[in-house]
């Protein structure tokens, strides 16, 4: 009986570890910092400034797996503007890398997720590592 206590403890124990614990790759995007962290195996590897949604859009908040990767995309809304690396998580909202790094830390973009374009290869190059299915994206006010 002691050793089931014992093995019930511990399983209670890791099953209320953070959800970091157990994915491949976390994106946690906080748009009130207009920061990402990014979590590998439970541990932060990475912590990047973002642009999100300027007055007028949104970024969605929630949980995302992403559903497609594409190296280099051209937005079909925006006029052909690049968009290098993209992670698309919902509809047509992406991470993905931008060249309008003088904005990087403040909402500027209409409702993606704007990073770095060396920083965006990084994660991009994550997600492939560790697959879509093991990769969750959380976006928060």
């Amino acid at each position: 009986m002691r050793r089931f206590l014992v093995l019930m403890a511990i399983l209670g124990a890791a099953l209320s570890l953070p959800a970091t614990a157990f994915a491949g790759v976390v994106a946690q995007i906080d748009l009130s910092s207009q920061r990402v962290h990014v979590f590998v195996d439970g541990k932060r590897a990475h912590t990047w400034k973002v642009s999100t949604a300027r007055p007028g859009y949104r970024t969605p908040t929630g949980t995302y797996k992403p559903y497609n990767l594409v190296r280099f995309h051209r937005s079909t809304i925006y006029n052909g503007s690049p968009m290098p690396h993209s992670i698309f998580f919902k509809g047509g909202y992406a991470i993905h890398g931008s060249y309008e790094t003088k904005h990087l830390g403040r909402p500027a973009s209409h409702g993606c997720v704007r990073l770095h374009p060396s920083n965006a290869a990084k994660l991009y190059a994550l997600v492939q590592r560790h697959g879509k299915s093991n990769t969750t994206i959380r976006i928060t006010p």
